[in-house]
């Protein structure tokens, strides 16, 4: 199965394409241009890296979020138009997954992901992989106090994801020893590509993708605020 990969949920992202579960060719976008002002040619580049047409493609995959609202949006559309031009479903992946792919599974992952305005898009998985702290969207020191029960129960934990990155100091003073952090960020859609590839019953028709937003959009919080002036 070849697929085409998008990961739009941070300013950079990434573009991918994955060959039954293989990365071909992977690389990340520029964060200095929008990704209304790199798509679709950000994916048209890969495709010719990979030395493979569109025609090929079986399928595409998409990272759902949680992320910039905008560059989802984006992300989402644009990879919608190009399935429902060539006939073909959409696989959606979320970050929490991807990242969570990533960090494996020798310990409890805890994945923080940058929200902007002083929050993290965050929740934690156990060993197996399974979600033991559902995805929020609080301050970094609200998130660990939500967690504190579950922390205080783990003999090692792994975070992963931007928003880890941006807070590692705090993490490590508040957690402790028990507290790994990542000093990088990993690319997306390849991962989410792989993902996709083992797990073909996620595959949807393109308008049946959603994004996972976590928190509602600024421009809904802006405009509920505005009611109240």
């Amino acid at each position: 199965m070849l697929l085409l990969c998008l990961d739009t949920s941070s300013a950079a992202g990434s573009a991918a394409v994955v060959r039954d579960g293989r990365i071909v060719v992977e690389r990340a976008g520029d964060a200095g241009r929008t990704h209304a002002e790199r798509l679709p040619r950000e994916l048209m580049s890969v495709l010719d890296d990979a030395r493979c047409s569109l025609g090929e493609i079986d399928g595409f995959v998409v990272v759902t979020g949680p992320g910039s609202f905008t560059g989802l949006r984006v992300g989402i559309a644009a990879i919608q138009g190009l399935a429902f031009a060539r006939d073909r479903h959409v696989y959606p992946v979320t970050a929490f997954e991807a990242y969570g792919r990533h960090a494996g599974g020798e310990h409890a992952t805890a994945i923080w992901i940058d929200a902007h305005r002083g929050e993290v898009f965050a929740t934690l998985l156990g060993v197996d992989g399974q979600t033991v702290e559902q995805p929020s969207s609080r301050p970094p020191a609200i998130t660990l106090e939500a967690w504190q029960t579950t922390l205080a129960g783990l003999a090692g934990i792994r975070f992963s994801g931007d928003g880890a990155v941006r807070y590692r100091h705090f993490i490590q003073d508040r957690v402790g020893p028990a507290a790994r952090v990542d000093e990088t960020v990993p690319l997306l859609a390849g991962i989410a590509g792989q993902i996709a590839c083992e797990d073909p019953r996620r595959a949807v028709s393109p308008h049946a993708v959603v994004p996972q937003y976590v928190r509602r959009p600024d421009a809904e919080l802006a405009r509920d605020r505005r009611k109240f002036d």
